[in-house]
């Protein structure tokens, strides 16, 4: 065999090698899904997070025709769990349940983050928009928004405010309400905003800025008081209740979110494909009977629109985070 032909030989099986590395994320693609989907939730079992994920999870699982396995790995803000996916293969078999914390308000409150939530991540569709509720234990002696700021500058620090852990909308909606008001409370994160209510009700926090899905059914129970939702416009779900606008807070608006977000480098086709099951899970009547029930909004994103919303709202919060003075660390 002379060199010419064994070179010939050699470019002819290079460039199938290249064929067929460069046809191979098309053929996982068409695959796709062949085996169980790893759903990351990035809290704790029993919040707003874990209801919104489980309740899209099944939807999920009977359009792709494969499980779709939540798997809770909460802590940080939801930093753990999506430090977990941003490491991930980006073969579209590990997922994340990404929020306002993890992909708008955590880059600019946490200064050491695991992750790149700009870079490390495919942004896919967004899942849920929802509003947050300004609640308090029936014992405090408050039952006005006017009345909650009085006691706050009567006594500066006095009031323990729960949330869900540093960083989740929960914890910012009130760090806004503080700075847009002059008042001040103690902040007392927790894992997760299951945790954070049952230190609620029973009287160890005095208020919270909950998610409207977990808020609902102890403010219809008569066990948590409500001042104002922090929508623009009042929850159907509870329609006596001011938005914070309406109880004197001038521009107060904060609506919490959360999408699912592949690892970067996932192909475009999955990502696409994901999309579509998630549009088409949102056409589903029981499902939107659930979401209406929970006071959660359904919004069809494009992967370029939420895209571009994702980045919006890193540059929101930056500029909402670093006039409040919040620090994670």
């Amino acid at each position: 065999m002379t060199l010419v032909s064994t070179l010939s030989r050699l470019g002819r099986m290079m460039a199938m090698v290249a064929l067929f590395t460069a046809a191979a994320p098309t053929l996982a693609a068409d695959n796709w899904p062949s085996r169980p989907i790893r759903f990351v939730v990035p809290f704790p079992a029993g919040g707003t997070a874990d209801l919104i994920g489980r309740l899209i999870s099944q939807q999920l699982a009977e359009i792709l025709g494969q499980p779709v396995v939540v798997e809770n790995r909460a802590g940080a803000g939801g930093n753990i769990g999506a430090a977990l996916v941003a490491s991930a293969a980006p073969d579209g078999y590990t997922l994340l349940q990404g929020t306002i914390g993890t992909h708008g308000i955590n880059p600019t409150l946490y200064r050491h983050l695991n992750f790149d939530p700009a870079r490390d991540f495919e942004p896919v569709a967004r899942i849920s928009s929802g509003t947050n509720v300004l609640v308090v234990n029936p014992n405090v002696p408050v039952k006005s928004v006017q009345e909650l700021i009085a006691l706050a500058k009567k006594e500066p620090g006095k009031l323990m405010m729960g949330s869900s852990g540093s960083g989740s909308s929960i914890h910012m909606s009130g760090e806004l309400f503080q700075y847009m008001t002059g008042t001040r409370f103690t902040h007392v994160p927790y894992r997760g905003g299951a945790p954070a209510m049952t230190d609620l009700l029973g009287g160890r926090v005095q208020l919270m800025f909950d998610n409207s899905p977990t808020a609902i059914p102890h403010i219809q129970k008569g066990s948590l008081r409500p001042l104002a939702v922090t929508s623009a416009k009042r929850l159907p779900a509870l329609p006596n209740v001011p938005t914070m606008i309406e109880a004197g807070v001038p521009d107060y608006v904060v609506s919490s979110w959360s999408g699912i977000f592949a690892p970067a480098g996932t192909p475009p086709a999955i990502v696409e494909k994901l999309n579509q099951a998630v549009a088409t899970a949102f056409r589903s009547e029981k499902l939107r009977a659930r979401y209406a029930e929970a006071g959660i909004e359904i919004e069809v994103m494009t992967v370029p629109e939420f895209r571009t919303f994702v980045q919006k709202e890193i540059a929101r919060w930056a500029t909402i985070v670093k006039a409040s003075g919040a620090s994670a660390d």
